[in-house]
């Protein structure tokens, strides 16, 4: 990005390393090339319009996958010649490059082919590998296989392009290399589009055919969307749909573009007048992914092999003009400022209710089994825990782990000393809730009050309880943990942490405070998704135990505080929030930054986006940069963690994912963050 961005440039997605892609399935006359045609033209103006760079057709979708013996009529082979010359010519001076099928005849042979084009040009033909000659399918019949070429060049209206399976097409943006695959390749056991992917493909396109039937069409989406996965790539499929001869199969247009695994964007199956869909895809995620990920380089060195390269212009934004404007954007001024995908306001969070439900269930069993194991690892009289509970939504959710994996041990519950802590800035719904949770669930319930403990440290070292500070603060923190510690060593147990991601990112912990325990089983909980772990634990595990469910149900309405300041009037004083910022932008800046290491620039507009207007770019800004400036300032405290159990891909422990120095300058995120306009 510029270093004196304008809001335009801002907002502009391809600034931010996405593509914008489109799956194209015109309506087809089978044998008729001059009026599928026209169909094309329609799809790719379609797809120009809202700014895609490239569009997918189907297999054979010049004349129709189901032309049978006719795929050997030289007049069905001429025509679909003169039709490519009118697709050229009807798409002179238009940006969007894009991949269509037909039958081309090279020498004595027919081969099916995927086309590359864009203004007016043939970029490449890539020839079909492996030839279905099963079942319904009787390809070989008609068609040569990719091996059984003697040329590697072939000459289409007057120009000699590369000819060939392992023609790669590199895009002006070195992120982004296209590489067009025809249906069968990519169902064999070792698809051509891995190979390409291994050799710096990252938009892997099947063109497709594909009839339909039972089950077929989520085998398809299975198949895609485990190779976009496994190769770190977006891959996009375009299968034949209305129009294709219903003789003996049907076809349904089944069109989508995965990511990495996810699907981004589907066609409506069985549409009776075509179908275009375009979505802005990420290649920044999976090029810093393959970065990482060293096996995918290793891979690629035992598969490394020839490959040759064709250029692949607009896939950059041209440069602004005056008014902010890019000159050659034939889409219109503004198409590529509004992304075309999902982004969720909470990553951490399933938006489907069912998922959620399921990713709950997986996070709340792995946090049990984890401390199940540890306390399997001790002698039988030891296997006891200590945790604190303020009332608030972390020590609750601790609790209710704990509780559970005394229940999947077969020990009592009453192992669980649980601890309430009154000190000076306890409200009394939080205490009543943290006595009545211990009760409902059986621990044994104990009663600290640490306020003499803690005015006596204040006596020590002459510290006026009138003064709010940091003192103030962290000394009854300090208190309580040496309560917990003392009292594991009484009961002969260990100290569960209840910290969470959210605070060990932002360093909202005390020092040996609540930051230390002997085994933090929230170390992996980020702050937006344990209130759905603990409405799932109420509603699942405590099911049964109505008096549980009503105060963790309770527990849920209070607000986040660590209740170190009087309460004013009974009510909490200091609401974290207020001071730090929302934990759900903080919980989408901590996923970003830490699982893809994006820019905070790029955080921040795809932040614009995911909440929709409940943060103007002002308060992004704002408080992006206090999750910067606090992250870099609080990493000595992640450098000695306790141990607790990875949950997620994002993980916070200096012995899993997360390795950095404590004396580390934020400078250049900071700066990054600068080159957002202050207004839009």
């Amino acid at each position: 990005m510029d270093p004196t961005c304008s809001p335009d440039q801002f907002l502009d997605v391809r600034s931010h390393g996405f593509v914008r892609l489109a799956i194209a399935v015109p309506r087809i006359l089978v044998g008729d090339p001059a009026a599928n045609v026209t169909h094309h033209l329609e799809q790719i103006e379609a797809a120009n319009e809202r700014g895609a760079s490239y569009a997918l057709f189907p297999e054979l979708s010049l004349t129709g996958y189901t032309c049978a013996d006719l795929f050997h009529s030289q007049a069905l082979l001429d025509g679909a010649l003169d039709a490519l010359e009118e697709l050229l010519e009807g798409t002179r001076g238009v940006d969007t490059a894009f991949s269509f099928g037909m039958p081309l005849r090279i020498d004595h042979a027919v081969f099916n082919v995927a086309v590359t084009c864009r203004s007016g040009r043939v970029l490449s033909v890539t020839p079909k590998t492996y030839l279905p000659q099963y079942r319904e399918f009787y390809e070989t019949r008609y068609f040569a296989r990719a091996a059984e070429a003697q040329a590697d060049t072939v000459t289409l209206c007057g120009t000699e392009v590369p000819f060939g399976p392992d023609v790669l097409l590199r895009t002006d943006d070195p992120r982004v290399v296209v590489y067009p695959t025809i249906c069968e390749d990519d169902w064999v056991p070792v698809p051509p589009s891995s190979r390409a992917a291994l050799a710096g493909a990252s938009i892997l396109a099947n063109l497709s055919a594909s009839n339909i039937v039972i089950g077929k069409a989520q085998y398809r989406e299975d198949l895609i969307l485990a190779s976009s996965g496994r190769n770190e790539a977006v891959h996009m499929y375009a299968a034949a749909g209305f129009g294709e001869s219903t003789m003996d199969v049907v076809w349904d247009g089944h069109g989508f573009i995965a990511e990495r695994g996810y699907m981004l964007a589907k066609t409506e199956r069985f549409h009776l007048d075509g179908a275009c869909i375009v979505a802005d895809v990420d290649v920044e995620a999976l090029t810093l992914e393959r970065g990482v990920q060293g096996s995918f380089r290793q891979n690629a060195m035992d598969y490394k092999s020839s490959w040759r390269s064709v250029p692949l212009p607009g896939f950059r934004p041209e440069p602004t003009g005056e008014n902010g404007s890019n000159a050659s954007d034939q889409p219109g001024e503004g198409v590529h400022q509004t992304f075309l995908r999902d982004i969720p306001s909470h990553p951490f969070v399933p938006q489907n209710p069912a998922e959620r439900s399921k990713r709950c269930r997986e996070v709340f069993m792995i946090q049990a089994s984890g401390l199940a194991t540890k306390l399997r690892s001790l002698p039988e009289d030891s296997r006891k825990v200590v945790v604190a509970v303020s009332g608030g939504q972390d020590s609750t959710h601790a609790l209710n782990v704990a509780v559970h994996t005394m229940d999947m041990l077969g020990l009592p519950r009453s192992r669980i000393v649980a601890l309430t802590m009154p000190g000076l800035g306890t409200t009394e719904r939080t205490y009543e809730n943290a006595c009545a949770l211990i009760r409902a669930v059986g621990a044994t319930f104990r009663e600290i009050d640490i306020k003499p403990a803690v005015r006596q440290f204040f006596g020590d070292i002459g510290h006026s309880e009138d003064k709010k500070d940091l003192v103030y603060e962290n000394t009854q923190a300090w208190t309580r943990k040496l309560e917990e510690l003392a009292t594991a060593a009484q009961v002969r147990g260990i100290v569960l942490g209840t910290g969470d991601l959210s605070e060990l990112a932002l360093g909202w912990c005390t020092m040996f405070g609540d930051h230390a325990s002997h085994y933090g089983v929230n170390a992996g909980i980020p702050k937006t998704l344990i209130s759905y772990l603990i409405r799932w634990t109420a509603d699942v595990v405590f099911e049964q135990e109505g008096e549980v469910r009503d105060v963790l149900l309770d527990i849920l309405d209070t607000p986040i505080s660590p209740e170190l300041l009087p309460p004013n009037e009974r009510e909490i004083a200091q609401k974290t929030e207020e001071k730090i910022g929302p934990y759900e932008l903080h919980d989408f800046f901590i996923y970003y930054f830490m699982r893809f290491g994006f820019s905070p620039s790029r955080i921040a507009r795809m932040a614009l986006h995911a909440f929709e207007g409940k943060y103007d770019l002002q308060e992004i800004k704002t408080w992006l940069r206090v999750f910067i400036v606090r992250f870099f300032q609080n990493q000595f405290k992640r450098n000695c963690l306790p141990e607790g159990p990875k949950v997620g891909m994002t993980c916070i422990s200096p012995r899993g994912d997360w390795r950095m120095p404590s004396d580390a300058s934020p400078a250049v995120w900071l700066s990054d963050l600068d080159r957002i306009p202050d207004e839009l």
